[in-house]
């Protein structure tokens, strides 16, 4: 087991305060937006087993099979499939969307051939993974998930009655669902630049009204009117109308498919991903927009969002799974274990533990221990002999992330 040194990604709609109170450290002053825990180039977790700090990238690259399994290696490679994050988010994230495994594949490729440096701010493909994903709620949070029905959305711009949205509106009414979500998001993309401020505007203010008075719609339409302010005559405003409106409470989560259009608009979550930074964005940004490649990989399917919710697993009924349809991770959760056993972990693949309410302490079958304070994590290697986590406080709890069946 290895205490693991995390990095704090700093972004424009991170929390001023959220990371920093989870840590136990003063704030800086300026937002901190990510706590990234794993392997990615882009920040990766380092340890130290007494010969020097190294990144997890380095030591897992060093000896795959020995730091992930067997299993785990040959279905994934010499990398740890998932990333664990802390998102703080004050202010609402761009608008926006992640690739599918053959999407990520021959785009990472195709920009490699041309030659695009990784860091080109107009590049599109950061890394060749798909980037599925799950957010589990710390608290109260707020944010905007895939498509809304198709029947509930044209009741809402009935509502708003908006005339520059009548193009919009006509699109939707094709009966050929995803034919209907496409030509409509295609319409407010491609809108010519000296009509989106005043298609932003109108919906703005039509927003602001349904907002005050008592519209079934009030809350989202709350949620775009803000939008509409802090970023004026952006397309993503408009977007965002097609798009189911959620709240979270504490210990609630939603699964993000690939080519899902989705924000967060404030709150702290736990998120775990398959290990990429692949993101195009549509909207609320002054970051690079690719509308072509978007389009292509966007998901045109509407629906209500399914909120998923922890549930006790087989092998031990203290420790709460959330389902999801991936092979890159699995969330789970243990809480305070007074009055029990501790947990004992199968170790057949790699994991990540992070305490954030309480304290925890793992201890490996050697009798070595390694104590978590809130917001600190460790990284169990596959194959530890054994590992037993006790979890302390009045409410305490430690997220656990692995891969499926290890």
């Amino acid at each position: 087991m290895d205490r693991l040194v995390n990095r704090i990604r700093a972004n424009a709609w991170g929390s001023l305060t959220a990371i920093p109170e989870l840590l136990g450290v003063a704030p800086t002053g300026e937002p901190q937006a990510e706590l990234w825990m794993g392997a990615h180039p882009g920040a990766p977790s380092r340890i130290d087993r007494g010969r020097g700090p190294c990144s997890l990238v380095e030591l897992i690259a060093a000896d795959p099979e020995g730091e992930l399994g067997a299993d785990t290696a040959a279905r994934f490679g010499p990398r740890l499939p998932f990333l664990l994050k802390v998102l703080a988010a004050e202010e609402p994230l761009s608008l926006q969307v992640h690739p599918d495994a053959i999407q990520a594949r021959h785009g990472y490729a195709e920009e490699e051939a041309r030659g695009v440096p990784i860091d080109a701010p107009h590049r599109n493909y950061r890394d060749s993974s798909h980037k599925p994903e799950m957010i589990c709620a710390l608290g109260d949070f707020e944010g905007l998930v895939g498509y809304r029905e198709i029947a509930e959305t044209l009741k809402l711009l009935d509502a708003l009655d908006v005339p520059e949205l009548a193009p919009f509106a006509r699109a939707l009414r094709n009966p050929d669902q995803e034919a209907a979500l496409r030509a409509a998001t295609t319409h407010v993309l491609m809108l010519p630049a000296r009509l989106r401020t005043g298609v932003v505007d109108a919906v703005a203010a039509a927003c602001r009204r349904l907002a005050a008075n008592g519209s079934p719609y009030a809350e989202a339409c709350a949620a775009v009117a803000g939008l509409a302010e802090r970023h004026p005559g952006d397309p993503g405003v408009a977007v965002a109308l097609l798009l189911n409106h959620i709240r979270l409470r504490e210990g609630e989560a939603v699964f993000l498919a690939a080519g899902m259009p989705h924000s967060y608009l404030h709150g702290v979550v736990v998120e775990i991903l398959a290990n990429s930074d692949n993101v195009l964005r549509c909207g609320l940004t002054d970051k690079h927009i690719d509308v072509g490649e978007l389009l292509r990989i966007m998901a045109f399917r509407a629906g209500p969002v399914e909120i998923l919710g922890p549930e006790p697993t087989e092998a031990d009924p203290g420790e709460q799974v959330y389902a999801t349809p991936v092979a890159d991770f699995r969330l789970s959760r243990l809480r305070t274990t007074s009055g029990r056993e501790p947990y004992l972990l199968d170790t057949a693949g790699p994991q990540i533990l992070l305490c954030v309410r309480g304290g925890a302490t793992a201890t490996g079958a050697d009798g070595a221990a390694l104590d978590l304070a809130r917001g600190q994590s460790v990284y169990v290697r596959a194959g530890e002999p054994r590992v037993a986590v006790t979890v302390e406080g009045d409410d305490g709890l430690v997220f656990r992330a692995t891969v499926p069946c290890c």
